[in-house]
């Protein structure tokens, strides 16, 4: 995997973005010929366009990562990823034609836009038939080599097994550390020279995945194989890597201060962060307060009652603040005290079913963010009650306080909403690998790709 700004991404995938942005390119470039040879008009110098070509590639890739067209479902099936191709690219065409009203003069007439978005279709899924037939599945995997044959052994074999797994396991070696589960693993014993078995295994990373470290570390063996120049991981930061998500069952203290994170020069990450929520809130509250007073009234014609809801939440460092949002409950909804909601929660109105669904409902947060209580992108903030529960019930969840609130968030676009705690503890895993490895790239890459979520709402509740 490739590590960019603290975040992994799969070689297949910067390999697939590279091509597509090739292919964008060259669709834009062949619309614009064979459009100005239909109507008789010269085609002109290449680099009067270029800028605008490279505008008309840039705007359809991040349609493209917003809708989740690098997903590992859309790299999977053809016709999950035609789908969603047929998405981005619609709506990286309608902002471009957006955008040439305030700009006009632009060389991406209508015309060119509509055979640039029919040839981008054509070829970025031609792109994707393809690279699965001509390199398959395993062309970009790497081959790991695991110490261990335990349980962690086994989750490892589980993980690789998976159609979007990014490695494959060479090969197993007991350590002798604990009951073997996996039956194919080599004893160490059996082995005269690690370093030269790796090398001939053809492995580009060792990962440990002993059940019992204490004492029990083959030191002499990790030092021959990192003086091959062989990479050489502990399970959890394996884990962090090739999940997204900071795996609680392996979690302890000493691996959080040790381990790459909670960098100092994430301050000025978060003045720039700040500057972002300032100018973002004070616009999208000039243009979305229409859209609040449309749904406010809505609201109020429908049940009785405040058109806002008002909640206390807790925020950054644990301090609590007041969250606004459009009310989607009955009034009565909390009369025996805060809990989750369900799937098909009666306590929803009508008009509350549609704004949760598109996420309209959030849109008053808008204010804390302005005031610095929230950040547009952050863990979501829970109830003081339920802090108090999942402290008690969870490891490091109070970690997860270390960075400001946020209306969107790694775990809202990576699981689905969650209603128990089960599912706070798996939220929390994602919410720990944001507030370990924020940057603002990582930002980006939320706000992206929390279009997908608006788009298809299958978590809302």
């Amino acid at each position: 995997m490739i590590r960019l700004f603290k975040h992994y991404i799969s070689y297949n995938v910067v390999l697939l973005s590279a091509i597509d942005l090739v292919l964008l390119f060259l669709a834009g470039e062949a619309a614009w010929r064979l459009r100005v040879t239909q109507i008789g008009v010269s085609v002109g110098k290449f680099s009067d366009r270029a800028f605008e070509l490279g505008g008309f590639v840039g705007v359809v890739w991040l349609a493209m990562i917003a809708v989740g067209t690098y997903g590992p479902e859309a790299l999977r099936s053809i016709r999950f990823a035609t789908a969603r191709l047929l998405v981005a690219v619609s709506l990286g065409v309608l902002a471009i034609s957006l955008m040439n009203f305030v700009l006009p003069g632009s060389a991406l007439w209508r015309s060119v836009l509509l055979y640039a978005m029919g040839m981008a279709v054509v070829l970025l899924v031609a792109n994707r038939l393809l690279a699965g037939r001509m390199l398959g599945a395993d062309a970009f995997r790497r081959t790991i080599l695991v110490l261990g044959s335990g349980r962690r052994a086994e989750r490892l074999l589980r993980l690789s097994q998976r159609d979007e797994s990014g490695f494959a396991v060479g090969a197993f070696v007991a350590m002798g550390d604990s009951a073997n589960t996996i039956e194919t693993a080599v004893p160490r014993s059996s082995i005269a020279d690690l370093g030269k078995f790796v090398e001939r295994l053809g492995a580009t990373e060792v990962v440990l995945a002993l059940e019992e470290r204490r004492n029990s570390l083959p030191l002499k063996d990790l030092l021959r194989i990192k003086t091959k120049g062989v990479h050489v991981n502990d399970f959890s930061s394996f884990l962090e890597r090739e999940l997204g998500r900071v795996d609680l069952d392996t979690l302890n203290p000493s691996w959080l201060i040790f381990s790459d994170g909670f960098s100092a020069g994430r301050r000025l990450s978060s003045v720039a962060k700040r500057a972002f929520d300032v100018v973002a809130s004070l616009f999208l509250l000039v243009v979305g307060l229409p859209l609040i007073a449309i749904f406010a009234a809505l609201v109020k014609l429908e049940t009785k009652g405040p058109a806002f809801f008002r909640q206390t939440r807790v925020g950054l460092y644990g301090q609590p603040f007041t969250l606004i949002k459009l009310r989607s409950m009955r009034t009565d909804a909390e009369a025996a005290g805060a809990k989750w909601a369900e799937k098909d929660d009666p306590r929803i109105t009508r008009v509350g079913r549609l704004i949760r669904k598109v996420r309209i409902d959030e849109l008053p947060q808008v204010w804390s963010v302005l005031k610095g209580e929230m950040s547009f992108v952050g863990p979501r903030p829970e109830v003081p009650a339920f802090v108090g529960d999942l402290e008690l019930e969870l490891p490091f969840y109070a970690e997860r306080h270390v960075v400001k609130p946020g209306i969107t968030g790694w775990a809202q676009i990576n699981y689905p909403y969650g209603a128990s705690i089960e599912d706070a503890r798996h939220k929390l895993e994602y919410d720990l690998y944001y507030a370990k490895n924020y940057t603002p790239f990582l930002d980006i890459l939320i706000l992206l790709q929390t279009a997908r979520v608006i788009l298809w709402p299958e978590g809302a509740r």
